[in-house]
Protein backbone atom coordinates (compact mmCIF):
# COMPACT_ATOMS: atom_id res chain seq x y z
CA UNK A 1 0.00 0.00 0.00
CA UNK A 2 1.08 3.59 -0.64
CA UNK A 3 2.19 5.95 2.05
CA UNK A 4 -0.93 8.18 2.07
CA UNK A 5 -3.20 5.12 2.33
CA UNK A 6 -1.17 3.85 5.29
CA UNK A 7 -1.64 7.26 6.97
CA UNK A 8 -5.43 6.95 6.63
CA UNK A 9 -5.26 3.48 8.20
CA UNK A 10 -3.16 4.91 11.04
CA UNK A 11 -5.91 7.43 11.82
CA UNK A 12 -8.22 4.49 12.61
CA UNK A 13 -5.70 2.56 14.72
CA UNK A 14 -7.37 3.62 18.00
CA UNK A 15 -10.91 3.21 16.73
CA UNK A 16 -10.70 -0.27 15.22
CA UNK A 17 -8.85 -3.45 16.33
CA UNK A 18 -5.57 -4.19 14.54
CA UNK A 19 -6.91 -7.47 13.13
CA UNK A 20 -9.74 -5.63 11.32
CA UNK A 21 -7.35 -2.98 9.98
CA UNK A 22 -5.04 -5.72 8.73
CA UNK A 23 -7.99 -7.36 6.95
CA UNK A 24 -8.83 -4.03 5.25
CA UNK A 25 -5.16 -3.62 4.30
CA UNK A 26 -4.99 -7.08 2.71
CA UNK A 27 -8.39 -6.91 1.00
CA UNK A 28 -8.02 -3.43 -0.53
CA UNK A 29 -6.52 -3.16 -4.05
CA UNK A 30 -3.17 -1.35 -4.30
CA UNK A 31 -4.56 1.44 -6.52
CA UNK A 32 -7.50 2.34 -4.22
CA UNK A 33 -8.07 6.09 -3.94
CA UNK A 34 -7.94 7.96 -0.62
CA UNK A 35 -11.66 8.81 -0.70
CA UNK A 36 -12.66 5.19 -1.43
CA UNK A 37 -10.47 3.91 1.39
CA UNK A 38 -12.02 6.46 3.77
CA UNK A 39 -15.51 5.33 2.72
CA UNK A 40 -14.58 1.67 3.31
CA UNK A 41 -13.18 2.48 6.76
CA UNK A 42 -16.27 4.50 7.68
CA UNK A 43 -18.55 1.55 6.77
CA UNK A 44 -16.27 -0.87 8.67
CA UNK A 45 -16.28 1.40 11.74
CA UNK A 46 -20.09 1.69 11.63
CA UNK A 47 -20.41 -2.11 11.40
CA UNK A 48 -17.91 -2.55 14.24
CA UNK A 49 -19.74 -0.11 16.54
CA UNK A 50 -23.04 -1.74 15.66
CA UNK A 51 -21.62 -5.14 16.63
CA UNK A 52 -20.62 -3.92 20.08
CA UNK A 53 -22.85 -4.52 23.08
CA UNK A 54 -24.48 -1.71 25.05
CA UNK A 55 -23.30 -1.14 28.62
CA UNK A 56 -25.47 -3.08 31.03
CA UNK A 57 -26.79 -5.57 28.50
CA UNK A 58 -27.17 -9.07 29.94
CA UNK A 59 -24.79 -10.80 27.54
CA UNK A 60 -24.47 -13.94 29.69
CA UNK A 61 -28.21 -14.45 29.81
CA UNK A 62 -28.63 -13.84 26.07
CA UNK A 63 -25.79 -16.28 25.33
CA UNK A 64 -27.25 -18.92 27.65
CA UNK A 65 -30.66 -18.65 25.99
CA UNK A 66 -29.20 -18.52 22.48
CA UNK A 67 -27.27 -21.75 23.04
CA UNK A 68 -29.85 -23.48 25.25
CA UNK A 69 -32.94 -22.91 23.11
CA UNK A 70 -31.61 -24.47 19.85
CA UNK A 71 -29.79 -27.00 22.03
CA UNK A 72 -33.16 -28.59 22.85
CA UNK A 73 -33.44 -29.51 19.14
CA UNK A 74 -30.18 -31.44 19.26
CA UNK A 75 -30.09 -35.18 18.86
CA UNK A 76 -28.28 -37.64 21.10
CA UNK A 77 -26.16 -39.45 18.58
CA UNK A 78 -22.80 -40.91 17.63
CA UNK A 79 -21.76 -40.86 13.98
CA UNK A 80 -20.79 -44.41 12.95
CA UNK A 81 -18.37 -45.41 10.23
CA UNK A 82 -19.47 -48.81 8.96
CA UNK A 83 -17.01 -51.58 9.65
CA UNK A 84 -14.54 -49.62 11.77
CA UNK A 85 -15.70 -49.53 15.39
CA UNK A 86 -12.85 -47.29 16.58
CA UNK A 87 -13.59 -44.53 14.05
CA UNK A 88 -16.97 -43.50 15.54
CA UNK A 89 -17.35 -39.81 16.31
CA UNK A 90 -19.49 -38.43 19.15
CA UNK A 91 -21.75 -35.63 17.88
CA UNK A 92 -24.85 -33.77 19.00
CA UNK A 93 -25.68 -33.06 22.63
CA UNK A 94 -23.23 -35.57 24.18
CA UNK A 95 -20.35 -33.81 22.38
CA UNK A 96 -21.52 -30.34 23.51
CA UNK A 97 -21.70 -31.58 27.12
CA UNK A 98 -18.22 -33.10 26.74
CA UNK A 99 -16.77 -29.75 25.65
CA UNK A 100 -18.62 -27.43 28.05
CA UNK A 101 -17.95 -29.73 31.02
CA UNK A 102 -14.26 -29.81 29.95
CA UNK A 103 -14.13 -33.57 30.43
CA UNK A 104 -10.59 -34.87 30.77
CA UNK A 105 -11.18 -38.10 28.87
CA UNK A 106 -13.49 -37.88 25.88
CA UNK A 107 -15.35 -40.77 24.25
CA UNK A 108 -13.97 -40.55 20.72
CA UNK A 109 -10.65 -38.67 20.53
CA UNK A 110 -9.73 -37.97 16.89
CA UNK A 111 -7.27 -35.89 14.89
CA UNK A 112 -7.30 -34.36 11.43
CA UNK A 113 -3.74 -34.51 10.14
CA UNK A 114 -2.91 -32.22 7.21
CA UNK A 115 0.30 -32.97 5.32
CA UNK A 116 2.73 -30.84 3.36
CA UNK A 117 3.02 -31.40 -0.38
CA UNK A 118 3.89 -33.95 -1.92
CA UNK A 119 2.86 -36.20 1.03
CA UNK A 120 -0.80 -35.13 0.69
CA UNK A 121 -1.24 -36.88 -2.67
CA UNK A 122 -2.79 -40.31 -3.15
CA UNK A 123 0.46 -42.13 -3.98
CA UNK A 124 2.15 -41.10 -0.70
CA UNK A 125 -0.75 -40.84 1.75
CA UNK A 126 -1.21 -44.59 2.40
CA UNK A 127 2.48 -45.09 3.09
CA UNK A 128 2.47 -42.23 5.62
CA UNK A 129 -0.76 -43.50 7.22
CA UNK A 130 0.76 -46.94 7.92
CA UNK A 131 3.87 -45.25 9.34
CA UNK A 132 1.96 -43.26 11.96
CA UNK A 133 -0.57 -45.93 12.99
CA UNK A 134 0.53 -47.47 16.28
CA UNK A 135 1.49 -51.05 15.39
CA UNK A 136 1.87 -53.48 18.26
CA UNK A 137 3.57 -56.87 18.04
CA UNK A 138 0.24 -58.68 18.56
CA UNK A 139 -1.12 -57.10 15.33
CA UNK A 140 1.54 -58.95 13.32
CA UNK A 141 1.60 -62.29 15.18
CA UNK A 142 -0.53 -65.26 14.12
CA UNK A 143 0.01 -67.83 16.88
CA UNK A 144 2.03 -68.37 20.06
CA UNK A 145 3.31 -71.83 21.06
CA UNK A 146 5.06 -72.34 24.38
CA UNK A 147 7.15 -75.45 24.94
CA UNK A 148 7.74 -76.22 28.64
CA UNK A 149 10.12 -79.09 27.84
CA UNK A 150 12.44 -77.04 25.55
CA UNK A 151 11.84 -73.80 27.48
CA UNK A 152 11.07 -71.93 24.26
CA UNK A 153 8.36 -69.58 23.05
CA UNK A 154 7.74 -69.80 19.32
CA UNK A 155 5.71 -67.06 17.63
CA UNK A 156 4.47 -67.53 14.08
CA UNK A 157 4.24 -64.20 12.22
CA UNK A 158 1.63 -63.09 9.70
CA UNK A 159 4.14 -62.76 6.87
CA UNK A 160 1.93 -61.02 4.23
CA UNK A 161 0.94 -58.40 6.84
CA UNK A 162 4.57 -57.91 7.94
CA UNK A 163 5.51 -57.30 4.29
CA UNK A 164 2.56 -54.89 3.91
CA UNK A 165 4.16 -52.77 6.60
CA UNK A 166 7.43 -52.80 4.63
CA UNK A 167 9.19 -54.97 7.23
CA UNK A 168 10.84 -58.39 7.34
CA UNK A 169 11.01 -60.89 10.21
CA UNK A 170 14.77 -60.14 10.54
CA UNK A 171 14.02 -56.41 11.00
CA UNK A 172 11.43 -57.30 13.65
CA UNK A 173 14.07 -59.30 15.53
CA UNK A 174 16.39 -56.26 15.44
CA UNK A 175 13.62 -54.10 16.91
CA UNK A 176 12.75 -56.61 19.64
CA UNK A 177 16.29 -57.61 20.71
CA UNK A 178 17.19 -54.48 22.76
CA UNK A 179 13.91 -54.68 24.69
CA UNK A 180 14.10 -58.37 25.68
CA UNK A 181 16.76 -59.40 28.19
CA UNK A 182 17.51 -62.97 29.46
CA UNK A 183 16.40 -64.58 26.17
CA UNK A 184 18.24 -65.67 23.03
CA UNK A 185 16.41 -65.11 19.75
CA UNK A 186 16.31 -67.32 16.67
CA UNK A 187 14.30 -66.61 13.55
CA UNK A 188 13.40 -67.84 10.07
CA UNK A 189 11.17 -66.31 7.38
CA UNK A 190 7.96 -67.26 9.18
CA UNK A 191 8.61 -67.26 12.92
CA UNK A 192 10.63 -65.98 15.89
CA UNK A 193 11.76 -68.31 18.70
CA UNK A 194 12.75 -67.13 22.19
CA UNK A 195 15.14 -69.44 24.12
CA UNK A 196 15.45 -69.05 27.87
CA UNK A 197 19.06 -68.74 29.08
CA UNK A 198 18.42 -69.24 32.83
CA UNK A 199 17.50 -72.16 35.10
CA UNK A 200 14.91 -74.72 34.16
CA UNK A 201 12.61 -73.64 37.02
CA UNK A 202 12.12 -70.18 35.54
CA UNK A 203 9.22 -71.21 33.28
CA UNK A 204 7.17 -68.32 34.76
CA UNK A 205 9.38 -65.86 32.89
CA UNK A 206 8.35 -67.38 29.55
CA UNK A 207 4.70 -66.75 30.43
CA UNK A 208 5.37 -63.14 31.42
CA UNK A 209 7.40 -62.67 28.20
CA UNK A 210 4.41 -63.90 26.18
CA UNK A 211 2.22 -61.21 27.76
CA UNK A 212 4.87 -58.48 27.64
CA UNK A 213 5.76 -58.99 23.97
CA UNK A 214 2.13 -58.71 22.82
CA UNK A 215 2.06 -55.01 23.79
CA UNK A 216 5.49 -54.17 22.38
CA UNK A 217 5.32 -51.17 20.02
CA UNK A 218 6.87 -51.95 16.64
CA UNK A 219 6.32 -48.59 14.95
CA UNK A 220 3.96 -45.65 14.68
CA UNK A 221 2.85 -42.87 17.01
CA UNK A 222 1.69 -43.90 20.47
CA UNK A 223 -2.07 -43.53 20.94
CA UNK A 224 -3.07 -43.53 17.24
CA UNK A 225 -5.21 -46.67 17.00
CA UNK A 226 -6.72 -46.28 13.51
CA UNK A 227 -5.97 -44.18 10.43
CA UNK A 228 -8.25 -43.26 7.54
CA UNK A 229 -7.00 -41.24 4.55
CA UNK A 230 -9.81 -39.10 3.06
CA UNK A 231 -9.96 -36.57 0.23
CA UNK A 232 -10.58 -32.96 1.30
CA UNK A 233 -10.71 -30.61 -1.68
CA UNK A 234 -7.58 -30.99 -3.77
CA UNK A 235 -5.57 -32.89 -1.15
CA UNK A 236 -5.74 -35.95 1.07
CA UNK A 237 -5.77 -35.73 4.85
CA UNK A 238 -5.64 -38.42 7.55
CA UNK A 239 -8.40 -38.88 10.12
CA UNK A 240 -7.28 -40.83 13.17
CA UNK A 241 -8.87 -42.62 16.08
CA UNK A 242 -6.88 -41.75 19.19
CA UNK A 243 -4.74 -38.63 19.58
CA UNK A 244 -1.14 -37.66 20.18
CA UNK A 245 -0.84 -34.04 19.14
CA UNK A 246 2.65 -33.46 20.52
CA UNK A 247 4.35 -36.30 18.65
CA UNK A 248 2.39 -35.80 15.42
CA UNK A 249 3.29 -32.09 15.20
CA UNK A 250 6.99 -33.01 15.45
CA UNK A 251 6.85 -35.12 12.27
CA UNK A 252 8.49 -33.25 9.34
CA UNK A 253 5.78 -34.25 6.82
CA UNK A 254 2.92 -32.81 8.93
CA UNK A 255 1.55 -29.32 8.28
CA UNK A 256 1.53 -28.15 11.90
CA UNK A 257 -0.43 -24.96 11.11
CA UNK A 258 -3.60 -26.84 10.11
CA UNK A 259 -3.48 -30.15 12.01
CA UNK A 260 -6.17 -30.29 14.70
CA UNK A 261 -7.25 -32.51 17.55
CA UNK A 262 -10.69 -32.63 19.20
CA UNK A 263 -9.40 -33.07 22.75
CA UNK A 264 -9.42 -29.58 24.31
CA UNK A 265 -7.16 -30.61 27.22
CA UNK A 266 -4.54 -32.04 24.89
CA UNK A 267 -4.56 -28.82 22.85
CA UNK A 268 -4.15 -26.88 26.11
CA UNK A 269 -1.16 -28.94 27.28
CA UNK A 270 0.60 -28.86 23.89
CA UNK A 271 -0.23 -25.39 22.53
CA UNK A 272 -1.45 -23.36 25.51
CA UNK A 273 -4.61 -21.62 26.68
CA UNK A 274 -5.20 -19.40 23.61
CA UNK A 275 -5.23 -22.48 21.37
CA UNK A 276 -7.55 -24.27 23.81
CA UNK A 277 -10.01 -21.35 23.66
CA UNK A 278 -9.95 -21.45 19.83
CA UNK A 279 -10.40 -25.24 19.97
CA UNK A 280 -13.51 -24.91 22.18
CA UNK A 281 -15.05 -22.40 19.74
CA UNK A 282 -14.30 -24.54 16.67
CA UNK A 283 -15.43 -27.84 18.21
CA UNK A 284 -18.76 -26.40 19.45
CA UNK A 285 -19.33 -24.66 16.12
CA UNK A 286 -18.69 -27.95 14.26
CA UNK A 287 -21.41 -29.72 16.29
CA UNK A 288 -23.91 -26.88 15.87
CA UNK A 289 -23.20 -26.69 12.13
CA UNK A 290 -23.62 -30.45 11.69
CA UNK A 291 -27.01 -30.26 13.43
CA UNK A 292 -28.16 -27.52 11.04
CA UNK A 293 -28.63 -25.00 13.86
CA UNK A 294 -27.79 -21.32 13.66
CA UNK A 295 -26.13 -19.77 16.72
CA UNK A 296 -24.08 -16.56 16.55
CA UNK A 297 -20.43 -17.41 17.08
CA UNK A 298 -20.09 -14.59 19.65
CA UNK A 299 -22.21 -16.53 22.15
CA UNK A 300 -19.86 -19.50 21.86
CA UNK A 301 -16.84 -17.17 22.12
CA UNK A 302 -18.27 -15.81 25.35
CA UNK A 303 -18.57 -19.29 26.88
CA UNK A 304 -15.04 -20.16 25.69
CA UNK A 305 -13.72 -16.95 27.30
CA UNK A 306 -15.37 -17.78 30.62
CA UNK A 307 -13.89 -21.30 30.53
CA UNK A 308 -10.35 -20.08 29.77
CA UNK A 309 -10.15 -16.68 31.52
CA UNK A 310 -8.21 -18.01 34.50
CA UNK A 311 -5.42 -19.43 32.32
CA UNK A 312 -6.67 -22.98 32.88
CA UNK A 313 -9.44 -24.85 31.08
CA UNK A 314 -12.39 -25.02 33.49
CA UNK A 315 -15.71 -26.67 32.74
CA UNK A 316 -19.08 -25.09 33.43
CA UNK A 317 -19.65 -27.40 36.38
CA UNK A 318 -19.81 -27.03 40.17
CA UNK A 319 -16.09 -27.86 40.36
CA UNK A 320 -15.07 -25.54 37.51
CA UNK A 321 -16.34 -22.07 36.67
CA UNK A 322 -19.19 -22.06 39.23
CA UNK A 323 -16.86 -22.74 42.18
CA UNK A 324 -14.99 -19.50 41.42
CA UNK A 325 -17.97 -17.14 41.55
CA UNK A 326 -17.51 -14.34 44.07
CA UNK A 327 -21.12 -14.50 45.23
CA UNK A 328 -22.12 -17.12 47.82
CA UNK A 329 -25.76 -17.16 46.70
CA UNK A 330 -24.77 -17.59 43.04
CA UNK A 331 -22.65 -20.63 43.96
CA UNK A 332 -25.46 -22.00 46.13
CA UNK A 333 -28.01 -21.59 43.33
CA UNK A 334 -26.17 -23.99 41.02
CA UNK A 335 -25.81 -27.28 42.92
CA UNK A 336 -25.13 -28.46 46.50
CA UNK A 337 -26.50 -25.28 48.18
CA UNK A 338 -26.16 -26.45 51.81
CA UNK A 339 -22.42 -27.05 51.46
CA UNK A 340 -21.80 -23.56 50.04
CA UNK A 341 -23.94 -21.80 52.64
CA UNK A 342 -22.34 -23.63 55.59
CA UNK A 343 -18.80 -22.96 54.30
CA UNK A 344 -19.62 -19.27 53.74
CA UNK A 345 -21.09 -18.98 57.24
CA UNK A 346 -18.00 -20.60 58.79
CA UNK A 347 -15.68 -18.22 56.94
CA UNK A 348 -17.89 -15.17 57.49
CA UNK A 349 -18.14 -14.38 53.78
CA UNK A 350 -19.95 -11.25 52.60
CA UNK A 351 -22.16 -11.24 49.49
CA UNK A 352 -22.35 -7.80 47.87
CA UNK A 353 -25.25 -8.81 45.58
CA UNK A 354 -23.43 -7.39 42.58
CA UNK A 355 -24.65 -9.86 39.95
CA UNK A 356 -27.91 -11.18 38.49
CA UNK A 357 -28.57 -14.56 40.14
CA UNK A 358 -28.29 -13.44 43.74
CA UNK A 359 -30.62 -10.44 43.19
CA UNK A 360 -33.24 -12.67 41.55
CA UNK A 361 -33.05 -14.98 44.58
CA UNK A 362 -33.84 -12.21 47.06
CA UNK A 363 -36.36 -10.43 44.83
CA UNK A 364 -34.48 -7.24 44.05
CA UNK A 365 -34.05 -5.34 40.75
CA UNK A 366 -31.15 -6.92 38.85
CA UNK A 367 -28.16 -4.73 37.92
CA UNK A 368 -28.79 -4.83 34.14
CA UNK A 369 -29.98 -2.29 31.58
CA UNK A 370 -32.29 0.15 33.37
CA UNK A 371 -31.46 -1.44 36.73
CA UNK A 372 -27.82 -0.45 36.26
CA UNK A 373 -27.72 3.32 37.01
CA UNK A 374 -28.67 4.60 40.46
CA UNK A 375 -30.78 7.77 40.31
CA UNK A 376 -30.21 10.55 42.84
CA UNK A 377 -32.83 13.29 43.06
CA UNK A 378 -32.63 16.56 44.95
CA UNK A 379 -35.52 17.16 47.34
CA UNK A 380 -36.57 20.75 47.97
Amino acid sequence: MKKEQEEILKEYSGKLPESILEEVRVSSPDNISKTDLKKVLEIVEAAYLNAQVDAGESVGLVSAESIGEPGTQMTLNTFHLAGVAEMNVTTGLPRIIEIFDAQKSIKTPTMEIFLKSPHNQIENIKKFATLIKETLFRDLALEYSLSIFDQTLKIKMNRPLVEDYGLTVKELVKLIKPKIKKFALESDDESITFLHKGKTEAIKELYSLKEKIRDLKIRGVKGIKQVLPVKRGEEYIILTSGTNLKDVLELPEVDSTRTTCNDVYEVYFVLGIEAARESIIQEVYKVIDAQGLNIDVRHIMMVADIMCVSGLVKGITRYGVVSEKASVLARASFETPVKHLINAALEGEVDNLSSVVENVMINQPVPLGTGLPGLITKFK
